[in-house]
């Protein structure tokens, strides 16, 4: 026990006698001249993560992968949709753009090389799809900018729009734009503008025009009463609600009274 005792004393005095140095050692005596040590500190480097893509100014980017190079088909996905591209931010849509846009260079360069070569061009509705995909882009931003316009400012922020008669009477949509030259001072303009749409000619043209459209939408109010009148005939207990809304332009109570929808059942 004494022996136990007396190591418990010794082991004390060691841990006062390196604490006692290791005081001497990190503290500074405010009395004595000390002189300043400068440590050198390497620098520190913040790293970011950047995705990009690999540089090549070679003019063999406008054309496709050796490896499609004289084969039948290609292997290629379906165009983006609205809804895929709504959940993308600005940058990734500006990104998405360029890719589109080279995509489509590239195909119309390996068209032309097709047809030059006098063969098979493989999967020509890759230029379709990437041409819908670009098309759906713009759709996308443009909702954006409308909606960013509407809350800051209450307008769509597009260019207005006006019903206009042309040249030959009809009136078509004109978007309306700033000139450098007021109208009265267009010389050019007058020039191009200074037949109206009033004469014999115009006035026959439409006339026929108006009937040709007459014609187009009578043929089309006709064949729909026809399939809806086909429709009745074989399925007799059809929704007419979904039937009013595929054929808008159908009469379904006159097809009902018809012969043409009746068929070989007998009505409760």
């Amino acid at each position: 026990m004494a022996a136990f005792t007396k190591a418990m004393q010794v082991s004390k005095g060691v841990n006062n006698v390196t604490k006692l140095f290791t005081n001497l050692t990190l503290s500074q005596n405010v009395n004595s001249i000390s002189i300043p040590i400068f440590i050198p500190r390497m620098p520190t480097f913040q790293c970011a993560f950047i995705h990009t893509t690999f540089k090549n100014n070679d003019l063999m980017e406008f054309f496709d992968d050796p490896k499609n190079w004289e084969k039948d088909k290609v292997r290629v996905g379906r165009s983006w949709r609205k809804d895929e591209l709504r959940l993308k931010s600005n940058e990734e849509l500006h990104k998405l753009w360029f890719v589109l846009l080279k995509e489509r260079n590239m195909l119309l360069t390996m068209e032309e090389a097709y047809k030059k070569e006098w063969k098979y061009f493989p999967n020509p509705e890759r230029i379709d799809k990437v041409e819908d995909s670009m098309s759906n882009l713009e759709s996308v931003v443009r909702e954006r900018n409308k909606a960013y316009h509407m809350l800051e400012i209450g307008t769509t922020g597009e260019r207005p729009v006006e019903l206009k008669y042309n040249a030959l009477g009809i009136r078509s949509l004109y978007r309306l734009r700033q000139y450098s030259i007021p109208k009265y001072m267009n010389s050019a303009w007058h020039k191009k503008h200074q037949f109206g749409y009033g004469g014999y000619a115009v006035r026959k043209f439409l006339r026929l025009y108006r009937e040709k459209l007459w014609n187009e939408k009578r043929k089309l109010r006709n064949r729909q009463n026809n399939q809806v009148a086909t429709l009745i005939r074989i399925f007799p207990n059809l929704d007419m609600e979904a039937v009013k809304e595929q054929y808008p332009l159908a009469n379904i109570e006159k097809i009902k009274r018809t012969r043409k929808s009746d068929g070989h059942y007998i009505r409760d």
